[in-house]
């Protein structure tokens, strides 16, 4: 089986978009007009999103008028919502911006209805009130569709799993233009494909899912020195193993520069943070946490009860765009080896050029298959490794995968869709096994017969 992906398309395409601005409730933008910029920035600046036109959608109208006037000019057409998951060749001729999508609706009994432009935040804030929260990542600057569409593991994994497992109905336009509700039962080929598939199968314009009663948690990140890194580290993995599904715990090796943003007892060194999501009664979750505590001097200490709402404090990941590189793998095992190899390249005085190296510790419910199967394939995956560097650093690509080869002992071969590249052709061998790469083709030639959405085209060089 082989894959490919078209190159990106260019921009001076001989088409004229007055009949499609006819039939929006939103706008059509090319480059140099006002509008055009602001909407296919994507978050990560290093990305570089040109398509011949862009779509400011507004309702699901909108974005049914964009893909049959994609289809029938012979264009292709991609999806931008909040730009975090931005690749360049996502983009197709005709890019579909659905932030504008922002319809956002909690019921107290326990489930959420959202557009596709809207961000965690929101959602966390307007479900706070009942005493519910969503199953988000690790930050709530995403969109809920393109996190949810990818899987969406986040810092609540161990004891929540995913969620899209949590999904109750997409509605969704497919790339034959047609506006489509899709739940377990009805197009449940589709519900499998949108769950982890992300764009491929269809454009999403609503989400509805389940929310958990989270009304506080206790965790947060404490900080140590990089010199203590290696011994905190021995001592959590062993802590982590133990650790039941109530908490999810990850650390992370950081070199952050020394800007007004960052705490000073971060800045321009070398620092190691131990996070943790405690979902049960706080004083054990305290009682856990400081036998992490009790292992070398703390510099930092961020970690308490705390309302839902400042579930950001956890990851403290960056909000404003930058153009940065972030490889991932998955891996089975973290032994006192990998550890080890981890440390000599990443480590302190190993001259990384990584702003930092995440290892997230999985299985609980992440692990466990949801009611109705997904196109998500890594529930076996014990850990995580993230590497984030800035883009305009030559070292920082290279080094990640000198990383990831020293781990690769442990390494599953697979990557989350939403830390990878699935749709690009040796990425979504690693985003998928190979029986969900066909079912995914069978799906997209279903429901996409012209090839028009461009997040589906590596599907159609499966053989």
């Amino acid at each position: 089986m082989t894959l490919t992906l078209d190159a990106p398309v260019a921009t001076d395409l001989d088409v004229t978009y007055d009949a499609l601005r006819d039939r929006l409730t939103g706008a059509v933008h090319t480059p140099g007009e006002a509008g055009y910029d602001a909407l296919v920035t994507p978050w990560n600046l290093a990305v570089p999103m040109r398509p011949a036109a862009v779509v400011d959608a507004r309702t699901a109208e909108d974005v049914v008028a964009a893909v049959r006037f994609a289809g029938a000019h012979g264009l292709t057409a991609g999806v931008q919502a909040t730009g975090h998951g931005a690749e360049s060749s996502l983009a197709g001729h005709l890019l579909i911006a659905t932030k504008g999508l922002d319809e956002c609706t909690v019921h107290a009994e326990g489930w959420a209805r959202v557009g596709a432009g809207v961000k965690w935040l929101r959602l966390v804030q307007a479900a706070a009130p009942y005493g519910l929260a969503g199953v988000n990542g690790s930050t709530t600057d995403v969109s809920i569709v393109g996190y949810t569409t990818g899987g969406g593991v986040g810092p609540m994994a161990r004891t929540f799993g995913i969620n899209a497992d949590r999904v109750r109905a997409f509605e969704v336009v497919t790339g034959d233009g047609e506006f489509r509700r899709v739940t377990p039962t009805e197009q449940p080929d589709l519900f499998f494909a949108l769950r982890g598939g992300k764009g491929a199968a269809g454009i999403v314009t609503a989400l509805e899912f389940d929310l958990v009663r989270m009304p506080t948690f206790y965790g947060g990140a404490i900080y140590f020195d990089g010199a203590d890194a290696a011994t905190v580290v021995d001592r959590w993995r062993d802590w982590a193993d133990a650790l039941p599904e109530q908490a999810t715990t990850s650390f992370v090796v950081f070199q952050l520069p020394p800007l007004p943003e960052v705490p000073p007892p971060l800045a321009g060194r070398t620092t190691l943070g131990v996070r943790m999501v405690w979902t049960g009664d706080p004083a054990e979750g305290e009682r856990l946490l400081d036998q992490i505590r009790a292992v070398a001097p703390v510099i930092l200490d961020d970690a308490m009860l705390r309302p839902y709402t400042e579930i950001d404090h956890v990851h403290a990941d960056p909000v404003d765009p930058m153009p940065v590189t972030d490889p991932a793998i998955l891996l089975h095992g973290f032994p006192a080896e990998a550890a080890e190899r981890l440390f000599a390249v990443a480590g302190p005085g190993s001259g990384s050029p990584q702003l930092m190296v995440e290892v997230r510790h999985l299985g609980g419910a992440y692990a466990r298959e949801g009611a109705h199967p997904t196109a998500f394939d890594h529930r076996a995956a014990r850990f995580s490794v993230l590497a984030v560097g800035m883009a305009a650093d030559p070292r920082a690509l290279p080094h990640a995968a000198e990383l990831f080869a020293t781990l690769a002992d442990w390494d599953t071969g697979g990557v989350w869709p939403n830390f990878g590249i699935p749709h690009d052709g040796p990425s979504a061998r690693r985003c998928y096994s190979e029986a969900t790469l066909a079912r995914l083709a069978e799906i997209v030639a279903t429901y996409d017969p012209l090839g028009v959405l461009q997040a589906g085209h590596y599907t159609r060089a499966l053989d």
